[in-house]
């Protein structure tokens, strides 16, 4: 019994968390509180959301787990992905199963989203990118989801040039980075009011990503069923990310 349980134990270690599960942990970088979920693009099997079948924007993480339920799937990990308008369509550029429904917006404007450099977050067969509009224009990638926010965090290990370390902008803030193979893509969100110098150090300087982008303020929010947190909440989101799983 005891030596079965060891090589349980080992065959555990060796292949790591289960098929799509992704790993959320808290962390404190300079005095600030924040979660990490880590994806692993080889693994599990992240998508991005925006509409149900009737073609209402599903709002809730708790209405779109409810439709993959009906499809044998259940919704793991998830966070609010990226700026919408009232009728929570996209601010930007959105692809959806390889359907793009929103081009691409490159040129300067108020508020965040306008800041440039802005950014597209890309999901492709096996691998995850952000690349700053300019370059997503350049190179053209095959996204079969892609999502456009802003502004950038980190442009190829630099901080964003409009950000100023003593910033009295403070707000929750939630965003994404990944690896420079594109195998994962590490999602934060702060528990803690923070400015974009801090976000931004976080994902250069802790998580050391050579290109991360800013999702949303305020309104952030994270589904870590592993860390007992649902995302519920009263105001309704636009476009969603998050891990499919096989129901249970």
């Amino acid at each position: 019994m005891i030596r079965a349980a060891l090589i349980a134990f080992a065959l555990f270690a060796l292949k790591g968390a289960p098929a799509g599960a992704a790993e959320c942990r808290n962390l404190t970088f300079e005095g600030n509180s924040y979660t990490i979920c880590e994806v692993d693009m080889a693994r599990d099997d992240l998508r991005l959301f925006l509409n149900d079948s009737s073609g209402a924007p599903y709002g809730f993480f708790g209405s779109l787990d409810d439709a993959l339920k009906a499809q044998g799937l259940r919704l793991g990990f998830a966070m609010n992905a990226g700026m919408y308008h009232e009728d929570r369509s996209p601010v930007g550029h959105y692809i959806e199963e390889g359907v793009e429904t929103r081009g691409v917006i490159d040129n300067a404007g108020p508020g965040n989203f306008g800041l440039l450099p802005n950014g597209v977050f890309c999901l492709r067969e096996g691998r995850a990118d952000v690349f700053a509009t300019k370059r997503y224009l350049r190179e053209k990638p095959d996204c079969r989801f892609a999502t456009q926010s802003g502004p950038m965090l980190v442009i190829d290990g630099a901080l964003h040039p409009r950000f100023l370390p003593d910033s009295s902008s403070r707000y929750i803030r939630n965003g994404v980075g990944t690896t420079a193979d594109g195998q994962r893509a590490v999602f934060a969100i702060s528990n803690t009011v923070v400015t974009f110098h801090e976000f931004a150090r976080l994902y250069r300087d802790e998580l050391g990503l050579p290109n991360a982008l800013y999702f949303d303020g305020n309104i952030s929010r994270l589904r870590a069923p592993g860390l007992r947190r649902s995302g519920a909440g009263f105001t309704t989101l636009g476009p969603i990310i998050g891990v499919v799983t096989p129901a249970k």
